[in-house]
């Protein structure tokens, strides 16, 4: 693995600071990307750009999200130590590091198997274990459920019913919803067994949810 130099340390220490500045508040939060070395998941050629503000192709068609949407998110979430979690994206493998930092029971679901593969192998050189899953995020992971929290990293067009299905009375999911080019934010709480309530937040731009309860291929 390469190193995660007083440098690398000092650009995250700055990079906490930007995501303070635009209103990051959830002190967990700071402290996980602050200890996790975003460089890692990226290309030797590209970790120039780690810990710049912004998204950045990964290929297979995905990114890993831009640093203040994965704090974003995961402040959203209201993580505790206990809750247990599903990712719908798994990606780079980069916000699913930064979910490991504040719980360890993270599942994580990503549909595209050759970035499945990379990051498997990078999850294990990089010692972070959380039970990985290659398939169709948008149907969640019905063997496992229910869950405390849902984390999905991709703009659904609607929020999929499986994933509601698999909350916890009191759990939460995070998802964008919207069309192929802009998602608004959501957080929907499953207050019992059959009602739920939605609270809509900024606007944003993913990758679609790709699978049977998101965009089709």
């Amino acid at each position: 693995m390469h190193t995660d130099s007083y440098r690398h340390r000092g650009l995250r220490r700055t990079l906490v600071e930007e995501l303070r500045r635009k209103g990051i508040r959830n002190e967990r939060v700071l402290a996980a990307i602050g200890t996790i070395p975003r460089h890692l998941f990226f290309d030797p050629a590209f970790q120039a750009h780690a810990y710049q503000d912004k998204a950045f192709p990964i290929g297979e068609g995905q990114t890993i999200s831009q640093p203040y949407t994965v704090a974003y998110q995961t402040e959203l979430l209201n993580l505790h130590p206990q809750d247990r979690v599903l990712e719908i994206g798994t990606g780079s493998g980069y916000q699913c590091c930064v979910l490991l930092e504040l719980t360890p029971h993270v599942c994580s679901i990503e549909y595209q198997p050759v970035l499945f593969e990379r990051t498997r192998k990078r999850m294990a050189a990089l010692h972070r274990s959380a039970h990985l899953f290659c398939g169709d995020g948008s149907l969640g992971l019905p063997q496992h459920a229910p869950f405390d929290k849902i984390l999905v990293t991709a703009g659904s067009p609607t929020i999929p019913r499986p994933l509601l299905r698999q909350l916890r009375v009191g759990g939460a999911l995070v998802i964008p919803v919207g069309d192929a080019h802009t998602q608004r934010m959501m957080r929907v709480v499953r207050e019992s067994e059959e009602e739920f309530s939605r609270q809509v937040f900024e606007e944003f731009r993913f990758v679609p949810l790709l699978g049977q309860a998101g965009w089709n291929e």
